[in-house]
């Protein structure tokens, strides 16, 4: 039976619905079907959809009403006003982690001077947001970005070739990668929730998103542990850390930052939601 987008976009909107899912997820997949935006959609609404196209839109709206999340569905997800690739060996970036980039240049120029030449590293990289996007955004800067995960860094090389973005990509945990070198800026959207947190959590994440970026032991503290202890001997004298946090760990992050970087100043910053959500170190000795 022939359907029009408005018709199809009815009838999808209605499933979502029952299945508890947000139905604007189903302009959003019409979207991508016919590579447009919002407005492009409206101007075809009565168009009837090919039969071929039909059945793509069915099949996606039956996995998102199963759990999968959009994101993984079309393959893509906006960040800075870029468009990367993501599939479930990532995680899918987030708009706070756009705050973190925000925050790390505000501080890059008060402490550097604007887009001079610096070493800088992302650790845990994922899909490669944040090191990309540091690249694009300071062009001057030499970016090295790690990750534990191979299938992350491929993800993550595919979105730098995408973006022409040169970034030096290094598999390994943490800090190993970056160890016997100096840098001047290091970030970090590490693992940070707690295991125990898992119940409080949407199916759509657990389900679909990967544990290893996720979860962290020690209530999700261990990776700042870690770095607390590693990046005094990384960090150059006058040098800018900067990590996202879960919005309950600001104290116990600023804590263990401080104890590591006693002349440092520390700060901990809230996102667009008034949650605590960034710790920032500058060290200017």
């Amino acid at each position: 039976m022939n359907k029009t987008i408005f018709e199809a976009l009815n009838w999808a909107s209605s499933y979502l619905k029952e299945h508890g899912r947000d139905d604007n997820a189903a302009r959003l997949l019409m979207q991508y079907l016919y590579e447009t935006n919002y407005t492009g959609i409206m101007m075809r609404i009565h168009e009837v959809i090919p039969e071929n196209k039909l059945i793509q839109f069915e099949n996606m709206v039956e996995e998102h009403a199963k759990g999968k999340p959009i994101q993984y569905i079309t393959g893509t997800e906006e960040f800075y006003g870029r468009t990367f690739y993501v599939n479930e060996s990532v995680l899918i970036p987030r708009p706070e982690t756009e705050e973190l980039i925000v925050g790390a240049i505000q501080r890059m120029q008060q402490l550097f001077g604007e887009n001079k030449e610096l070493k800088l590293a992302d650790i845990g990289t994922g899909s490669g947001v944040i090191a990309i996007t540091m690249k694009l955004e300071w062009p001057m800067a030499k970016v090295t970005a790690t990750d534990i995960s191979e299938a992350a860094l491929q993800t993550a090389k595919k979105n730098a070739q995408q973006l022409n973005a040169n970034i030096d990509f290094r598999l390994g945990n943490l800090t190993e990668p970056i160890a016997g070198e100096k840098w001047d800026v290091i970030l970090s959207n590490p693992p940070y929730i707690a295991y125990h947190e898992a119940e409080e959590m949407s199916d759509v994440v657990l389900e679909h998103e990967p544990h290893l970026a996720l979860f962290a032991e020690d209530e999700g503290l261990r990776c700042y542990k870690e770095l607390a202890q590693k990046l005094p001997n990384l960090i150059n004298k006058r040098g800018l850390i900067g990590v996202e946090i879960g919005y309950k760990q600001g104290e116990a992050v600023a804590n263990l930052f401080q104890q590591s970087f006693p002349q440092a100043e520390i700060e901990i910053v809230k996102d667009i939601n008034e949650k605590n959500r960034f710790v920032f170190c500058k060290i200017n000795v």
